[in-house]
């Protein structure tokens, strides 16, 4: 039988700026909010936003205490190779807790080995802030 064994792999923390309440869809409540700033810090990879493509679509649950989560961005390594970040997850509203299962895309020789993994990540946020703090893993399945 196999299991997972999390290996650490980071730290990726941001600063949430506006948000838009697009309203009831039908999806549910969806709110958007912007990623000003962020960045991954570990013994693998050091990377901040390239852009400002970052964003976190956000679907809301009826009473409010749920959210589901969709972020996208690009970061750039302190080397100058591009990564593309993406992960859905879900958020506890009213502890500030959120679980993610981050995947990653990159062109670059040095950093392929992102394209093959499964990151875990664990985080908490500062509702009155903006600060979103993650501890990354690497999801690896051992036998």
């Amino acid at each position: 039988m196999a299991e997972i064994q999390l290996v650490p792999l980071a730290t990726m923390s941001f600063q949430l700026g506006d948000s838009i309440a697009v309203g009831k869809g039908p999806k549910g409540n969806r709110l958007v909010t912007d990623v000003v700033s962020g960045k991954i810090e570990g013994e693998r990879i050091n990377a901040e936003l390239a852009t400002n493509d970052a964003a976190d679509w956000v679907t809301l649950s009826e009473d409010g205490k749920l959210a589901v989560l969709d972020v996208r961005g690009t970061f750039k390594t302190d080397d100058g190779s591009f990564v593309y970040a993406e992960y859905g997850g879900r958020m506890d509203i009213e502890a500030g807790l959120l679980v993610t299962a981050p995947t990653f895309q990159t062109g670059s020789e040095k950093y392929s080995w992102l394209n093959s993994i499964q990151g875990v990540a664990a985080g908490a946020i500062d509702l009155e802030t903006g600060v979103l703090v993650y501890t990354l893993y690497e999801a690896k399945p051992v036998a």
